[in-house]
């Protein structure tokens, strides 16, 4: 019977936690660390750089190349650490206890940690379905370079299930809040605000839009609600807000950025309809009376939210895994990649050690019995995908 956790993973768990891969820094030395333990033990493996060159997401395959197995998915990147106030450095893994600190240990080196140094076993073992590895850059940010590793996978495999090892306490998590994030600009015509009627403030326009958005939430929290989220509805929040130029002129611009936390059936691209339907009772008419008034919407990031599967594949295999016991999946309010592998067709759930209400905190740490649990639960996967007649 193997011990758990292993030394190996906890060396490991050190040397990620000590790449900072805060996201607006570069993940090369990340993946290219994981990268060279894969060339050593001859584990096929591609990395796909991201559009600027300075990121990049990793994918390999253990096993035989052929349909079904399972995808192990996590993020490379980590969030600031500036203005926390932490103990010790952050990128320096160290233990007090049964607790292992440091900027990632949670949300998801541990995972990660957990994932990569079983590699050799995986690779040793008589596997009748493959293993998959995707490690993905700018999570933190928007899930950002998860759909183009998606793609690959899509294009390259056939998985049965995708496990993404987010902080869960090693509990199943089949449903997750969408994620939109949004910068929405307002095109003003100045004017001396003594003369208010020869132009229009931008400023004041936001204002309008930012109450329509405000009313979007109230119609979506009475039209839809999960009892298994807290809070039970879709948020839209404004977070950010700027424009003008002095007391005295009518604003010529002005932008604000926001946010949506969608339960499925409410997500972002329905509050997107909708804040269209608001610019054009709210901005078109104005833009009748002032040409030059406008409003464009960006879209920074949109992920997708995770729905229950029935009878799904992943959900089913991961409670096979962890003794079929008869808890409830859960939920999280957080966005993750597993929205977006679940749109590309496949089935999805969410597990992983840790909890994320030490993630994103100064002082982050996962447990050294969250690491065992992870260890034990990919253990017990790469048995059941010996079997042919497994997943």
């Amino acid at each position: 019977m193997a011990e758990y956790p292993r030394v190996e993973t906890l060396d490991l768990l050190g040397q990620l936690i000590a790449f900072d891969t805060i996201s607006s820094r570069s993940n090369l030395h990340l993946i290219d660390h994981v990268a060279s333990r894969l060339a050593a033990l001859g584990i096929e493996h591609r990395l796909l750089p991201s559009p600027q060159g300075d990121k990049a997401n990793l994918w390999a395959m253990i096993g035989p190349d052929v349909p079904g197995g399972v995808v192990l998915s996590g993020h490379s990147d980590v969030v600031p650490v500036e203005g926390q106030s932490w103990d010790r450095d952050p990128f320096t893994l160290y233990r007090d206890g049964e607790r292992l600190f440091g900027r990632g240990t949670a949300d998801m080196k541990g995972f990660l940690a957990c994932a990569v140094a079983l590699l050799e076993q995986q690779r040793d073992a008589p596997l009748a379905r493959p293993v998959h590895l995707a490690i993905s850059y700018d999570e933190e940010v928007g899930c950002l370079g998860a759909p183009a590793l998606i793609d690959w996978v899509a294009a390259r495999a056939a998985p049965a299930a995708i496990f993404v090892g987010e902080p869960t306490e090693m509990q199943i998590v089949n449903a997750h809040k969408s994620v939109t994030v949004a910068r929405t600009r307002i095109a003003g015509v100045e004017a001396h605000s003594s003369m208010a009627h020869r132009g229009a403030s931008a400023v004041g326009l936001a204002g309008q839009v930012i109450a329509g958005l405000k009313a979007i939430e109230d119609e979506l929290g009475e039209s839809f609600s999960d009892s298994r989220f807290l809070p039970e509805r879709t948020t839209i929040s404004v977070n950010r807000v700027g424009g003008g130029t002095a007391f005295n002129i009518l604003a010529g611009q002005a932008w604000f950025e926001w946010d949506v936390r969608g339960i499925p059936g409410a997500d972002g691209d329905t509050v997107l309809e909708r804040l269209d339907a608001a610019r054009q009772r709210l901005v078109d008419p104005v833009a009748r009376v002032h040409p030059g008034v406008g409003m464009t919407t960006e879209i920074i990031a949109n992920v997708p939210p995770l729905a229950p599967e029935p009878g799904g594949t992943a959900e089913a295999l991961a409670r096979r895994l962890l003794g079929g016991g008869g808890e409830e999946a859960g939920t999280v309010p957080y966005g993750t990649e597993a929205g977006q592998f679940q749109r590309a067709g496949m089935s999805t759930v969410v597990i992983g050690p840790g909890s994320m209400a030490q993630g994103h905190q100064a002082n982050e740490f996962v447990t050294l019995a969250q690491i065992a649990s992870c260890e034990a639960f990919l253990a017990r996967l790469i048995e059941a995908l010996k079997d042919p007649s497994g997943v």
